[in-house]
């Protein structure tokens, strides 16, 4: 094959013919390069859009832009994929040949180039391969081969080392996007300062804290860069993140995989990407999402109902009394709520799932009137559950010892939140279970809707049970996923509108529970910021169909925060306690969950404000304002014709920025206070503003009536 620039134009234009002809341009620049097939006197260069990834002769890469006739090094050229020998990183590999072909795979239309270098005892192979559907995007896979004599130990692998140099002056330098799961629970999305490092282990981090999405994300204010893996199955790789000093912010993708290689022998690495972007890092992970769905993980659709608010009895604790529920409904009506939850206190036991008898005396006749009386109120019912957990001592064990999972001491895996044991998820016998009770839930019980809680179900950790007869301890983790798929799909089958709602408690969710959830929430947010955040990323990652819960406004700044959820288009929720002083008093004696005659005017004012604007069932435009370095924080939703802008901050004064407008005349609205701010003109128009904590508008197209 003749690599060379007017091959492949040739083999372009026989390609051309079938391909619509809006896209010729763009093939034209994916064929335009030189490969040499002997040692490289010159770089090679794989492009993707306007993105370069240049390999030089000892196989280390760089990542170069074209801006204005210009190419900018983004990264230094690196031993960008390494792999790890007997305690050491090889990544210098002589080049020795090149080739290319144009592809049609699971991502649609691309080139891929096909390289190899030699050190020696290994040879590498490095197949990337650019994709005309997702521009400055490289997806890369390589394969270690044992050419010498004897074995070697190889303890694991490294794709994507790059590294971005800080932009002088500012302050931050870099903002991140990290996807581990940690206890601490920090914020998905932060600014990175000087002597940081997070590790995004996608496995364990602690006895009940893991899992996460396979991808990591950095950028300053002009690029940025982001990696991850593709594989359809959660694996355990890490994407740290790291800013040593003040000059440079790192990210890359590894794993472990000891193993001894036998000469003749190869190791590949998983499918995994590089990915350069403008903005922040909401384009990344939607992008990562239609990959991902190409390979059969679509997001579902969410029933209308589940973009209901919703009022929560969590605010009286384990120790509700039934009664209690009973008396706030009229209240809880009033104020427009929709869904009534009956959270954590019910059952006796996690595991063993019987009535409690004190609160339910007549056992299932007893759920079954209340579920009938929210139904007869106007509400659609909500039950908790927290399903791959078993506390010791419940009948569960005692007849079913056997479906445990176990470390590698024989023991079981603690869920020290709960004090329960793990379930193993990839037994079909646990799995069974799970799916009964949901049809007894759902079908005999009567609810509309799930809560699943815990920040375990994110991930399992390995399972050594030798009952299980695991050919890979790790299939205890990869089957996380089906689990919560039985759980989907017999919710669906009980009730075809049944919302299921996934709260993994502050941890980074899974993406690979995702499509089996029809409703995700901001899950124990710490404060407003990560309602916000956790909202961005969620939508980014499920897309405008699937409800995002912005959790009990409880959990928000000043525990009053509605604004927050309604403007960035999240479902409202609550858990306020009625009467006053019905609910159970905090250490200091303070009842703050208690709906007080100020904030009864509160809530019903903004659950108006949702139910009128209804900004849930909106399109979310996340790439139009940079989460981090946009000052003030802004978020866009699209809706009915109707532009709708949130602005966040201590206090800001100045002027903002209305994005993504057509070109035509708009009424600006504080939807909020009522106020008219003016007729602006699209496609971007400008505003001074005044306000402190939030300002909520809307831009009403002229022509339009409200």
């Amino acid at each position: 094959m003749l690599h060379t620039a007017f091959y492949n134009r040739l083999e372009l234009v026989r390609l051309s013919h079938s391909l619509p002809p809006i896209h010729i341009a763009a093939w034209l620049a994916i064929a335009n390069c030189v490969f040499h097939s002997s040692s490289a006197a010159q770089p090679v260069r794989l492009i993707s859009h306007d993105v370069h990834m240049v390999v030089d002769d000892r196989m280390h890469t760089k990542l170069v832009i074209k801006r204005g006739g210009k190419e900018l090094d983004l990264s230094p050229a690196s031993s960008s994929e390494t792999i790890s020998v007997s305690g050491r990183k090889r990544g210098d590999f002589r080049f020795v040949n090149s080739k290319s072909r144009q592809v049609r795979d699971g991502f649609g239309a691309g080139r891929e180039y096909a390289l190899t270098g030699d050190d020696g005892e290994l040879r590498k192979q490095l197949t990337v391969t650019s994709h005309e559907e997702y521009p400055r995007t490289f997806v890369i896979r390589v394969r270690y081969t044992n050419t010498g004599k004897s074995p070697i130990q190889v303890d694991g692998w490294t794709n994507h080392h790059y590294a971005l140099a800080a932009q002088p002056g500012a302050d931050p330098a870099f903002w991140s996007f990290q996807s581990g799961s940690y206890q601490r629970r920090p914020s998905w999305v932060l600014p990175l300062k000087a002597g940081f490092r997070q590790e995004n282990f996608q496995g364990m981090n602690s006895t009940d804290y893991g899992g996460g999405t396979p991808v990591a994300d950095i950028w300053k204010r002009d690029i940025g860069i982001g990696v991850g893996h593709l594989d359809v199955k959660p694996k355990p790789v890490s994407l740290p993140v790291e800013m040593r000093d003040g000059s440079k912010a790192e990210l890359h993708i590894e794993m472990k995989t000891p193993r001894t290689l036998a000469a003749g022998e190869s190791l590949d690495t998983l499918r995994t990407f590089v990915a350069v972007h403008t903005g922040d890092y909401f384009g990344v992970l939607a992008n990562y999402r239609r990959m991902m769905a190409a390979q059969g993980l679509g997001m579902p659709e969410s029933p209308k109902s589940a973009f209901e608010p919703i009022w929560c009895a969590w605010g009286y604790r384990r120790d509700f009394r039934p009664s209690q529920i009973h008396e706030a409904l009229p209240v809880v009506k009033k104020l427009g709520f929709q869904w009534v939850t009956l959270d954590d206190g019910w059952q006796t036991a996690e595991g063993d799932w019987y009535l409690e008898k004190t609160k339910f005396p007549n056992g299932d006749g007893d759920m079954r009137a209340m579920v009938d009386r929210i139904h007869r109120e106007g509400f659609k019912a909500q039950l908790w559950w927290a399903p791959m957990s078993v506390d010791p001592g419940t009948d569960l064990i005692r007849d079913h010892r056997d479906w445990l999972l176990l470390d590698s001491d024989g023991s079981p895996h603690k869920i020290t939140y709960w004090n329960a044991f793990y379930l193993c998820p990839a037994i079909p016998a646990v799995r069974k279970n799970a799916a009964d009770l949901v049809t007894k839930f759902i079908r005999d019980w009567g609810y509309d809707g799930l809560k699943l809680d815990g920040q375990y179900m994110n991930a399992a950790p390995p399972c050594y049970n030798p009952a299980h007869q695991h050919g890979d301890p790790n299939e205890s983790s990869e089957a996380v996923p089906e689990f919560f798929k039985s759980i989907y799909d017999a919710a669906l089958a009980a009730k075809r509108e049944a919302v299921v709602e996934f709260c993994p408690c502050g941890t980074s969710y899974s993406f690979f529970t995702l499509p089996y959830q029809n409703m995700a929430v901001a899950s124990d947010p710490r404060d407003s910021w990560q309602v916000r955040s956790k909202g961005k990323t969620l939508k980014a990652l499920m897309g405008d169909r699937v409800a995002y819960f912005g959790d009990h406004v409880e959990l928000s700044d000043d525990r009053q925060d509605f604004a927050s959820s309604v403007g960035i288009g999240a479902v409202i929720g609550t858990e306020f306690t009625w009467p006053v002083g019905s609910g159970p008093a905090g250490r200091d004696g303070q009842r703050r969950n208690d709906l007080t005659p100020e904030r009864e005017a509160i809530w019903s004012k903004w659950v108006g404000i949702y139910k009128s604007k209804m900004l849930s069932g909106g399109q979310y435009l996340g790439r139009l304002y940079d989460i981090g370095f946009d000052v003030p924080e802004t978020h866009a939703i699209r809706k009915d014709g109707v532009m709708y802008y949130a602005f966040y901050a201590k206090k800001f004064s100045g002027k903002v920025e209305l994005r993504g407008l057509d070109k035509q005349k708009f009424q600006i609205r504080d939807y909020v206070s009522g106020r008219e701010l003016g007729i602006l003109h699209g496609p971007v128009a400008a505003l001074e503003v005044n306000f402190e904590k939030h300002l909520l508008l809307e831009a009403i197209p002229k022509d339009a009536g409200r």
